[in-house]
């Protein structure tokens, strides 16, 4: 659909924005990384402004809704699912964004290559893949040495946002993180978007799981030596993703005639 004016549905839930006329669309793929080294965020969106990171995006959601609500803040979403980002794409360009880009790349290939110390206002992760497959434990997100790259990715007091529906990925998560970050977890949907920030937060609510959401600010007391301690000390996440498999109902739809919407995370 690319009337103007219109709002698009997933999962019966708008996707924040609606589409512009062709003359008002923006340009927002990144289609190649430059070579590895910080990367110049001013030249990439011609300004200097406080920087988002959203890893593991899928198809841009929350991306959207904060930059709709924040033009202020430059905005970029990862993923490693060129699928993904293409939906990501089309939508950010259709709502005239200019302070988004979207890139195929992991999370933390990005910020051990492309991100400078202390240069991130704030860095998100929304349902990192808990991978049930023994062979595949190895691909986990969220490591000691992937939260100590965040830490030195943020500037001092920046945020940090991490939620999964995974009982397990949350119980090694909240055992981990707040040896990096001060550790707050949030209460129920997040005010901004009580339906959820992302595709799989939507979906997740309509199955009847239970969704586990915190932010941080990075420990003011850990240094380069410091964390590289933690990242010695501390577990990997070598925990059973499927230990716990909670009841799963069948995901709500509203609107758009009940319509199964494609994309993303």
């Amino acid at each position: 659909m690319t009337e103007p004016g219109k709002v698009e549905y997933e999962l019966g839930v708008p996707i924040p924005g609606v589409i512009l006329p062709r003359g008002q669309w923006a340009r927002t793929a990144l289609k190649r990384l430059p070579p590895e080294g910080p990367l110049d965020w001013e030249s990439l969106f011609g300004r200097r402004a406080p920087r988002v990171l959203d890893l593991g995006c899928g198809n841009g959601r929350f991306v959207l809704a904060s930059a709709l609500s924040r033009p202020e803040i430059d905005h970029l979403g990862l993923d490693i699912l060129p699928v993904v980002i293409r939906y990501a794409t089309r939508r950010a360009n259709q709502r005239g964004l200019g302070n988004v880009r979207f890139a195929v790349c992991g999370g933390g290939e990005f910020l051990e290559k492309y991100v400078g110390a202390a240069t991130m206002a704030e860095i998100h992760v929304y349902h990192p893949q808990p991978y049930g497959d023994a062979q595949k434990i190895g691909r986990r997100l969220v490591t000691p040495a992937f939260l100590a790259l965040v830490h030195r990715s943020l500037v001092p007091g920046g945020l940090f946002v991490i939620q999964t529906d995974n009982p397990a990925y949350w119980r090694y998560m909240a055992a981990v993180i707040p040896r990096f970050f001060e550790f707050q977890e949030q209460k129920g949907p997040w005010p901004d978007a009580p339906e959820g920030r992302t595709r799989r937060e939507i979906m997740a609510q309509g199955m009847g799981l239970r969704v586990f959401r915190a932010r941080g600010r990075p420990r003011p007391n850990l240094d380069a030596a410091a964390l590289a301690a933690l990242v010695a000390e501390l577990p990997a996440p070598e925990f059973d993703a499927e230990s716990v498999k909670p009841t799963r109902l069948r995901p709500r739809r509203r609107g758009r005639k009940g319509r199964r919407p494609r994309g993303g995370q």
